[in-house]
């Protein structure tokens, strides 16, 4: 036997119970009620929220540094260094700037002071012997 006309019958029951169902539940009820039910059911309300504002609180600043005065740390200058007229190694000092020996050979002795005049306009400031 097969199945197919089995599945086809249990559809077609199933369909013409849910049509006959629908169909006998098909009504329309008025209900009048007055006052509170029959049977009141015990009523819970929250309580309102309270908002209570916090108190201020006032925190002192701390207290400045204490002012200290320190005297100022002393300035030492050092003193130039005393440099004497005359020849240190191979340099000379005059008092105003340093000539080597060729330089100097060449100012002293060319007839612009110095010792004795030596030399003259052609001799370029070589030292004569």
């Amino acid at each position: 036997m097969t199945k197919r006309p089995l599945h086809l019958a249990l559809f077609v029951a199933g369909a013409a119970a849910l049509a006959a169902s629908t169909a006998a539940m098909a009504r329309v009820d008025v209900d009048v009620n007055f006052g509170v039910p029959v049977a009141p059911a015990p009523v819970v309300v929250a309580p309102a929220p309270v908002y209570v504002q916090p108190q201020p609180v006032y925190v002192a600043p701390p207290p400045p540094p204490p002012v200290v005065y320190r005297p100022a740390p002393p300035v030492v200058v050092a003193p130039a260094p005393a440099v004497v007229v005359g020849w240190h190694g191979e340099r000379y000092w005059d008092g105003r700037r340093w000539y080597d020996r060729r330089q100097y050979q060449a100012w002293h002795h060319a007839g612009h002071g110095g010792y004795g005049g030596y030399g003259g306009p052609g001799d370029h400031g070589y030292y004569r012997r």
